[in-house]
Protein backbone atom coordinates (compact mmCIF):
# COMPACT_ATOMS: atom_id res chain seq x y z
CA UNK A 1 0.00 0.00 0.00
CA UNK A 2 2.68 2.36 0.68
CA UNK A 3 3.80 1.92 -3.14
CA UNK A 4 0.33 3.07 -3.63
CA UNK A 5 0.50 5.94 -2.00
CA UNK A 6 3.82 6.81 -3.62
CA UNK A 7 1.79 6.84 -7.06
CA UNK A 8 -0.85 9.15 -6.25
CA UNK A 9 1.36 12.24 -5.74
CA UNK A 10 3.31 11.34 -8.43
CA UNK A 11 0.32 11.46 -11.07
CA UNK A 12 -0.66 14.84 -9.37
CA UNK A 13 2.24 16.83 -9.88
CA UNK A 14 2.55 14.82 -13.26
CA UNK A 15 -0.84 16.50 -14.38
CA UNK A 16 0.01 19.84 -12.83
CA UNK A 17 3.24 19.34 -15.05
CA UNK A 18 1.21 18.59 -18.24
CA UNK A 19 -1.16 20.73 -17.67
CA UNK A 20 1.39 24.08 -17.35
CA UNK A 21 3.52 22.61 -20.54
CA UNK A 22 -0.32 22.86 -22.27
CA UNK A 23 -1.03 25.82 -20.90
CA UNK A 24 2.12 27.44 -22.19
CA UNK A 25 2.23 25.75 -25.85
CA UNK A 26 -1.70 27.08 -26.35
CA UNK A 27 -0.09 30.86 -24.89
CA UNK A 28 2.54 30.02 -27.91
CA UNK A 29 0.32 29.23 -30.65
CA UNK A 30 -2.04 31.98 -30.09
CA UNK A 31 0.80 34.83 -30.38
CA UNK A 32 1.51 32.91 -33.43
CA UNK A 33 -1.40 33.23 -35.13
CA UNK A 34 -2.05 36.61 -33.82
CA UNK A 35 0.90 37.94 -35.15
CA UNK A 36 0.63 36.22 -38.52
CA UNK A 37 -2.77 37.63 -39.13
CA UNK A 38 -1.35 40.75 -38.44
CA UNK A 39 1.49 40.12 -40.85
CA UNK A 40 -1.37 39.27 -43.23
CA UNK A 41 -3.40 42.47 -43.03
CA UNK A 42 -0.28 44.45 -42.93
CA UNK A 43 0.97 43.00 -45.83
CA UNK A 44 -2.64 43.53 -47.72
CA UNK A 45 -2.42 47.16 -46.90
CA UNK A 46 0.93 47.51 -48.13
CA UNK A 47 1.26 45.16 -51.12
CA UNK A 48 3.63 47.81 -53.07
CA UNK A 49 5.79 48.83 -50.26
CA UNK A 50 6.45 44.79 -49.83
CA UNK A 51 6.80 44.19 -53.18
CA UNK A 52 9.45 46.97 -53.90
CA UNK A 53 11.01 45.62 -51.25
CA UNK A 54 11.51 42.19 -53.39
CA UNK A 55 12.02 43.50 -56.58
CA UNK A 56 15.07 42.95 -58.02
CA UNK A 57 16.47 46.86 -59.53
CA UNK A 58 17.07 46.83 -63.21
CA UNK A 59 21.00 46.74 -63.53
CA UNK A 60 22.19 49.20 -66.17
CA UNK A 61 24.62 46.98 -67.82
CA UNK A 62 22.91 43.61 -68.34
CA UNK A 63 21.32 42.93 -71.86
CA UNK A 64 17.27 42.40 -70.90
CA UNK A 65 15.96 39.54 -71.13
CA UNK A 66 13.91 38.89 -74.63
CA UNK A 67 10.65 39.49 -74.79
CA UNK A 68 8.44 35.54 -74.90
CA UNK A 69 6.83 36.74 -78.07
CA UNK A 70 9.46 38.51 -79.98
CA UNK A 71 11.35 35.04 -79.47
CA UNK A 72 8.21 33.14 -80.33
CA UNK A 73 7.88 35.34 -83.53
CA UNK A 74 11.20 34.92 -84.47
CA UNK A 75 10.77 30.93 -84.25
CA UNK A 76 7.81 31.58 -86.44
CA UNK A 77 9.94 33.47 -89.04
CA UNK A 78 12.75 30.55 -89.17
CA UNK A 79 10.14 28.09 -89.18
CA UNK A 80 8.63 30.00 -92.33
CA UNK A 81 12.11 30.90 -94.41
CA UNK A 82 13.25 26.75 -93.88
CA UNK A 83 9.71 25.78 -95.16
CA UNK A 84 9.91 28.37 -97.78
CA UNK A 85 13.56 27.21 -98.70
CA UNK A 86 12.46 23.44 -98.85
CA UNK A 87 9.75 24.44 -101.12
CA UNK A 88 12.21 26.10 -103.32
CA UNK A 89 14.51 22.97 -103.71
CA UNK A 90 11.61 20.60 -104.18
CA UNK A 91 10.58 22.96 -106.82
CA UNK A 92 13.77 22.92 -108.63
CA UNK A 93 13.81 19.49 -108.41
CA UNK A 94 10.50 19.07 -109.84
CA UNK A 95 11.76 21.25 -112.70
CA UNK A 96 14.84 19.27 -113.24
CA UNK A 97 13.36 16.31 -113.54
CA UNK A 98 10.51 17.62 -116.10
CA UNK A 99 13.62 18.60 -118.06
CA UNK A 100 14.86 15.00 -118.12
CA UNK A 101 11.62 13.88 -119.03
CA UNK A 102 11.60 16.37 -121.93
CA UNK A 103 15.07 15.83 -122.93
CA UNK A 104 14.51 11.44 -122.88
CA UNK A 105 10.76 12.18 -124.64
CA UNK A 106 12.83 14.71 -127.65
CA UNK A 107 15.56 11.75 -127.64
CA UNK A 108 12.93 8.70 -128.32
CA UNK A 109 11.06 10.56 -130.59
CA UNK A 110 14.60 11.03 -132.69
CA UNK A 111 15.20 7.79 -132.70
CA UNK A 112 12.26 6.73 -134.11
CA UNK A 113 12.59 8.75 -137.10
CA UNK A 114 15.89 7.51 -137.62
Amino acid sequence: MAGHGLMESDPESLDYSVHEAWNEATNVYLLVILVSFGLLMYARKNKRKIMRIFALPPSAGSIPEPNFYDSLQKVRLRQQLEMYSLARKFDQQQQQQQQQQQQGQTESVQLSME
